[in-house]
């Protein structure tokens, strides 16, 4: 997907950032909400022109992502919940479905946690909602990790919405910092979760395929998609080794068939 921030970008007013969020289609509101380390482009550039055919998709870079500038303030799950949030009821929507990949989808699971009347249904991609989710060794590295390791598709992305070397690392170093605090979300929450939920993983996954399996079952109401793909790359997220894989396009499709319910 070409950026189109001149026709579709936005910057709303929210908790003390400039939030960056993009408009695309017209029906049902449905947000979505990017990874850690990424972009609305770089992860949804892929998919998002053919949701925008028949949703209201409302794209959002949280803080310090993208287009959406740094202030001083840690980075949280629950406060970029309170983010989203502040924006929909800016936008005066009610109700909205919500996609979240991997730090997205935690996110998401916040929003329907702490704001569950914003809540229609819930599509959770790679969401981790307990650090044993992840594959062994995950937090261990994560509280070592060097900007150096960042991969290149993701800086690239970040300095194409925002040409500053300076806020790419201000965003390496915040979702650093928020995965090596991360602390599990307690299941009586995600229990007491009413809003349809689609979770959906990979088997070669950063997210472990058990975990997934143990969210679905611990929402009240999910459905459950395990998909053969790594992380991310079955909705073409922007490191996905199979650029021209049709997943994608699968994937969407089972993603319209449930929101469509």
């Amino acid at each position: 997907m070409q950026s189109q921030q001149p026709a579709t970008g936005h910057y709303a007013a929210v908790h003390g950032l400039q939030l960056y969020y993009e408009v695309h289609g017209t029906g049902t509101p449905f947000v979505l909400l990017h990874g850690g380390g990424s972009t609305i482009e770089s992860t949804y550039g892929r998919i998002l022109p053919t949701l925008a055919k028949s949703h209201q998709v409302i794209a959002i870079e949280l803080q310090a992502h993208g287009h959406t500038k740094d202030i001083d303030r840690p980075l949280s799950f629950e406060q970029d919940a309170d983010d989203v949030a502040a924006l929909l009821e800016q936008l005066h929507i009610d109700k909205a479905d919500v996609m979240g990949f991997s730090n997205g989808g935690t996110t998401a699971l916040q929003i329907a946690i702490r704001h569950p009347q914003l809540v229609r249904k819930l599509v959770l991609a790679s969401a981790l909602y307990k650090r044993d989710g992840m594959q062994p060794g995950f937090f261990e590295g994560m509280a070592h990790a060097t900007f150096d390791q960042m991969p290149q598709p993701l800086k690239d992305a970040y300095l194409k919405a925002n040409p500053d070397s300076a806020g790419l690392l201000a965003m390496f170093h915040r979702d650093v910092a928020r995965m090596v605090g991360f602390t599990d979300i307690p299941d009586a929450k995600v229990r007491a979760i009413q809003a349809q939920a689609f979770v959906i993983n990979g088997d070669a996954d950063v997210v472990r395929t058990e975990h997934a399996v143990e969210l679905s079952h611990t929402l009240p109401h999910a459905r459950l998609a395990i998909l053969p793909s790594g992380h991310g790359d079955y909705i073409g997220e922007i490191c996905s080794p199979t650029p021209h894989s049709q997943m994608p396009a699968q994937v969407t499709a089972m993603i319209e068939e449930f929101l469509a319910k």
